[in-house]
């Protein structure tokens, strides 16, 4: 007569067992495995955040499915293969159906089935913006930015479930710049040449108090050519190495005379590119000391703040021997030229040689996420 299936806690009724059970040396059947699914079998409302998970006791787990529908869950077992988890949270408010294969001492097999339904979101949180946009190629300095549309308290959960995957396996960390802005910077560039993709597996997170995730979001985009430009405000040149081929221009930057005309030094995320730029001295009206109104051509934007690489209107002179700008980074037509048609999004431009220091105030500043050192990027993590 075949044996019963033993079950533990919260697992399914709806259990089998195949392969007659293997004598002892005492002469008896060897213990069929013991299954445990959480949540229970027929639990109306369970918990998405808490996800699935089975363990079993006198045997090891051969399978493990969880599905909703014709969507698989993904899961990791532990090593001893006693214990499975899903690997991210469930959708709010959807039925899910388990089923596992265990084998016990002497290879048994027990099988067990569990359904179950998640309870609903009443409430939601979602991403409001992603940056880069989807496909961009971009440079090795790009930061993945990511808004939410709800201030997060569980940031912990949130960033758990943010997965980025490079095709080189770049190492990064996300630092959390306020409760509804998170940022990921890799430890070094970039791979140059390479593909990004960003997963958000939000459904089903618990982000603050009864507030999930609505759905899972994906974007992926592509690293482009690996620009890093030096620029010293100190020999009055700028170096741009461009997939390892480095061309030498010269650059006249801040004139010093204030701080407001004074080159931040630091490593800068060219933002944005035009062809020409209407610039007006901040804070001063026409006739005021200072004042300033021009148009600058093949301008790249480094900071928020105003800060630029362009084509130098006029005082050509000044090129390579002297500080004379309004605090951007003024290089020769042949250099701006150059400079513009290779920039992207994302690139490095490094400024050297000045007083004032690059800040990472993010109002002001914009993408200064390379202003922090590593150490303290990290701090910025809500699992670090």
């Amino acid at each position: 007569m075949m044996a019963m299936v033993a079950l533990l806690a919260g697992a399914s009724a709806c259990t089998g067992s195949s392969e007659a059970g293997t004598n002892g040396k005492d002469g008896t059947k060897a213990p069929d495995a013991q299954v445990r699914v959480t949540p229970a079998n027929g639990t109306a409302a369970a918990r998405p955040d808490q996800g699935v998970a089975v363990a079993s006791s006198g045997g090891k787990l051969e399978q493990v499915t969880v599905a909703s529908g014709s969507t698989q869950v993904p899961g990791d077992f532990t090593p001893d293969h006693t214990q499975w988890k899903t690997k991210w949270t469930l959708k709010p408010g959807a039925s899910y159906t388990v089923n596992v294969t265990a084998k016990n001492a002497k290879g048994k097999t027990t099988t067990t089935q569990s359904t179950f339904k998640t309870q609903p979101a009443t409430q939601t949180f979602k991403i409001a913006d992603i940056t880069p946009m989807p496909g961009e190629k971009v440079g090795v300095g790009m930061p993945i930015i990511v808004k939410f549309d709800k201030p997060i308290a569980n940031r912990a959960n949130v960033e758990r479930a943010l997965e980025v995957k490079s095709d080189k396996g770049d190492t990064g960390v996300w630092h959390w710049m306020s409760s509804t802005e998170v940022v990921f910077r890799t430890q070094k560039f970039w791979g140059s040449h390479q593909n990004v993709t960003f997963t958000a597996h939000l459904a089903g997170v618990r982000g603050l108090k009864g507030v999930y995730g609505k759905a899972d979001v994906s974007r992926s985009f592509k690293i482009g050519a690996s620009n890093v430009t030096v620029a010293n405000a100190k020999t009055h040149y700028m170096k741009v190495d461009h997939d390892g081929v480095v061309k030498k221009f010269p650059i006249s930057t801040g004139v010093g005379s204030t701080t407001e005309y004074t080159t931040t030094s630091g490593l800068h995320i060219t933002q944005e590119k035009s062809e020409s730029v209407t610039m007006e001295s901040p804070g001063r009206k026409p006739g005021d000391a200072g004042y300033y109104k021009e148009v600058v051509h093949l301008a790249v934007r480094i900071t928020n703040r105003g800060e630029y690489v362009h084509q130098s209107v006029g005082e050509y002179d000044a090129l390579g021997n002297r500080n004379a700008s309004h605090g951007c980074v003024r290089t020769s037509p042949t250099g701006a030229r150059y400079f513009y048609d290779i920039a992207q999004r994302g690139d490095i431009v490094n400024v050297t040689g000045t007083s004032r220091k690059l800040s990472n105030e993010v109002d002001s500043n914009g993408w200064v996420f390379w202003a922090l050192s590593w150490n303290k990027w990290v701090a910025g993590s809500a699992l670090h």
